[in-house]
């Protein structure tokens, strides 16, 4: 079994010490979101789990305690977002050189091979148009080129609880633009694809319905048979997760997260408000089987 902690939230920023006891006590519960009166035990016993797929913006937290995921025997890798957006779409993320070294210490801590950099989503406005993205997408790869082998990008979706946010930024005066024109898309993805070249790091597509192979961009998993393979020397019995997108070619994995838990408040995301996500930080207790909640 893999255990995807998390794509509903930032476990390592914001629930690092609630994981923590949680694989201690080598169980958690988790609530179905589409029906809260379903909750499931999950076994997080290391003989029990394949891998751990983390997902994070700030893996600061976590990071001292990885030692004591090495010794019980974890085999885990991080899906690591750095965008450097700002304040404009990343009000609470923290600021863009903290996150880059941050990155560094965990790639230096684990390996660059267990550390993939997802350039995600890639949001085309008013600010932050074609140039604006070779800029700053060229700037954080020279910095990280020694400590990752591995890129993630993906153009962002017009999710409902992002359009919310883009609605209120174009009230703003900032307009978001998410069908963006075909020769800015394919002219940024030529870029990202040739300048990760220069250091024989590739670059995959998360879940796009566009076809990017083109433009040297590689359909990818993020919860990747192969790659585990590769890292662990393991072979994972598990077919594709079809509770994911039809475009998502992820293997199947549980995930423990929850729903408007995030505190990043990233205009773009579809896991939650950060509104909600504030209320429903007030319900959580470190020391519940529950990330959220108690039973």
């Amino acid at each position: 079994m893999i255990i995807s902690a998390s794509r509903r939230t930032d476990i390592p920023a914001f629930y690092s010490e609630w994981f923590m006891r949680r694989v201690h006590q080598q169980y958690c519960l988790c609530v179905n979101p589409y029906n809260r009166r379903q909750v499931a035990r999950v076994s997080l016993q290391p003989q029990d789990v394949d891998a751990l797929v983390f997902w994070t913006k700030d893996a600061k937290p976590l990071l001292p305690r990885l030692a004591e995921l090495d010794a019980l025997g974890y085999r885990y890798y991080f899906q690591y977002t750095l965008n450097g957006y700002g304040i404009l779409f990343e009000p609470r993320v923290p600021e863009l050189e903290s996150c880059i070294e941050t990155f560094l210490q965990l790639a230096q801590r684990i390996g660059p091979d267990r550390v993939i950099w997802r350039y995600d989503p890639v949001v085309f406005s008013s600010q932050t148009d074609g140039t604006y993205h070779q800029q700053r997408f060229g700037y954080i790869l020279e910095r990280l080129q020694s400590a990752t082998r591995r890129i993630v990008v993906s153009i962002v979706d017009d999710y409902r609880k992002a359009s919310l946010n883009f609605k209120r930024l174009q009230a703003q005066g900032i307009a978001i633009k998410p069908e963006c024109m075909p020769e800015q898309l394919s002219t940024l993805c030529r870029f990202m694809s040739e300048q990760a070249g220069r250091y024989n790091i590739p670059v995959f597509s998360c879940a796009e319905n566009i076809d990017l192979i083109p433009f040297g961009i590689t359909s990818g998993k993020c919860v990747d048979g192969e790659l585990i393979a590769r890292l662990f020397g393991i072979q994972v019995k598990a077919g594709k997760d079809r509770s994911q997108r039809r475009e998502c070619g992820c293997l199947q994995s549980k995930d423990i997260g929850f729903y408007d838990s995030c505190l990043h408040g990233c205009a773009y995301c579809y896991a939650g408000a950060l509104q909600s996500g504030l209320r429903n930080r007030l319900k959580h207790e470190v020391d519940s089987p529950m990330l959220i909640g108690n039973i």
